[in-house]
């Protein structure tokens, strides 16, 4: 049985359900610094529970993965949400899953427009950051802490992850 996942386009609705699409396209923005900066507002909450919890930005510098993807792995952060906002207008692949009370469900693969980013929510299982074609930078921010915020979930078969024929890198 091929469990193939073929990606589809990232919008702020069809991913609501896991998190919030980071983007200034239809987002809320006013001018700032006399004119001369629009700053667009709240584009995603962090979250930061559990003990010692707190909010902390890193940069993450990922090599490019080769396709089609096995998806053997994904992970999950309980205690926090992960944001993942690309540093060059570059798309990338967004993969999660709901739970489904035993673990992980089916993965649903999303590849971002140039510039777009993701907010996954507190405890979403979801695959690694995913660069295509060339390496990428990403400004990372996560919940920083005491206790364990990293759970990882192995499936007895791996997926196989597709992108569109016409996608160019």
């Amino acid at each position: 049985m091929d469990r193939i996942v073929k990606t589809q386009p990232l919008t702020r609705e069809a991913f609501a359900r896991f998190g919030e699409v980071i983007e200034t396209e239809g987002a809320h923005h006013y001018p700032i610094n006399d004119g001369k900066c629009e700053r667009y507002h709240a584009l995603a909450t962090a979250e930061a529970g559990g003990p010692n919890g707190r909010v902390i930005i890193n940069i993450f510098k990922c090599a490019p993965y080769a396709f089609p993807l096995k998806l053997a792995m994904v992970e999950r952060h309980p205690l926090g949400s992960q944001a993942f906002i690309p540093l060059s207008p570059r798309p990338f692949l967004v993969v999660v899953c709901d739970d489904d009370g035993s673990g992980p469900g089916e993965p649903h693969a999303f590849l971002t427009k140039p510039g777009q980013g993701v907010n996954y929510k507190r405890n979403l299982w979801h695959w690694v950051l995913t660069p295509i074609g060339q390496p990428q930078d990403f400004l990372v921010v996560d919940r920083g802490g005491d206790g364990t915020n990293l759970e990882e979930f192995y499936f007895s078969h791996p997926y196989e992850i597709h992108l569109p024929e016409d996608f160019q890198a």
